[in-house]
């Protein structure tokens, strides 16, 4: 909360030191944080399973705002009515902390079988786009977010930090990266890193705002079992494959030819927009603790 009040300072701070500059978008970024905070906090304060089930909402969300924009066919619905459908057994598989399957169910089954489904359809035309869009919607927005639910299941021990405090370092080193990435890149970005994919992406930007971000992990490395050079990191890693995230879905948004996934979030498009990185850096930050600190 206290950083967020810096925020919402330094924000209040720059329009005035540069009135000048754009900053509505940063003001849009801290706000629609200030809801996000105030919504994920209020999910980890309830019982572990309403948490988890806040967590399949956020992967049910994302999935459909990404399907929404997809052009899908006839033959699809039967194969889109099951994507949904695993949403429930993935974090079924969470719930019941059955890692093997909860690591190959998405991967392995559902890239097996949903092809074959698509193919009792009968309409060739437009096959591999529809089974390769949904496959990949499937790893991204359901396999990848769902590895903030399994955090949820780890116990406090001598190595590993619990869960619910790995997942709130996790969620706010990748959130507030990308306002750091943002201020730096309107203060001293020139060189943008992909023009034709995002305009806002700068070098500055980039590497000010992981830096930054890997300095401000420090006092929060009491959340998890890393050491300060382990913290820092932890902090570049989740950063670099936050970053990548970001880019990918803004590719994506380019592709479809949209600014915003939705319009869930106010003033700062839909829920798909804040939880992009998430779903790369997610994974990443899931398996280094659980490799590192079975």
């Amino acid at each position: 909360m206290l950083l967020l009040l810096g925020a919402t300072a330094a924000v209040w701070g720059l329009a005035r030191i540069r009135p000048q500059g754009d900053w509505n978008e940063l003001r849009a970024r801290v706000k629609s944080w200030w809801v996000m905070v105030a919504v994920f906090l209020g999910a980890l304060a309830v019982h572990p399973t309403l948490s988890l089930a806040f967590f399949g909402l956020l992967s049910f969300w994302a999935l459909k705002e990404y399907v929404t924009l997809l052009k899908t066919r006839p033959a699809d619905h039967k194969a889109l009515f099951l994507c949904f459908l695993a949403i429930p057994a993935q974090y079924y598989l969470v719930y019941i902390q059955w890692y093997g399957m909860f690591i190959i169910f998405i991967p392995v089954y559902f890239f097996l079988f949903l092809p074959v489904l698509l193919v009792l359809a009968r309409d060739p035309k437009g096959f591999v786009s529809s089974v390769s869009q949904l496959q990949w919607g499937l790893m991204a927005f359901v396999f990848g977010l769902s590895h903030l639910g399994y955090l949820l299941t780890f116990r406090r021990a001598a190595e590993v930090g619990d869960g619910r405090s790995l997942l709130l370092f996790l969620v706010f080193i990748t959130e507030i990266s990308d306002v750091l990435q943002y201020v730096w890149g309107k203060l001293l970005g020139r060189k943008r890193i992909l023009p034709t994919i995002s305009p806002n992406k700068t070098w500055a930007g980039f590497l000010g705002g992981i830096m930054t971000m890997a300095l401000i992990a420090l006092p929060l490395r009491f959340l998890t079992p890393f050491g300060v050079g382990e913290t820092l990191l932890v902090a570049l890693l989740v950063g670099l494959a936050g970053f990548c995230g970001g880019a990918v879905m803004s590719a994506v948004k380019r592709d479809f030819g949209v600014k915003d996934f939705g319009s869930l979030i106010p003033g700062h498009g839909g829920m798909l927009d804040r939880v992009d990185s998430l779903c790369f850096a997610a994974p990443i930050f899931f398996h280094y603790v659980r490799y590192f600190y079975p």
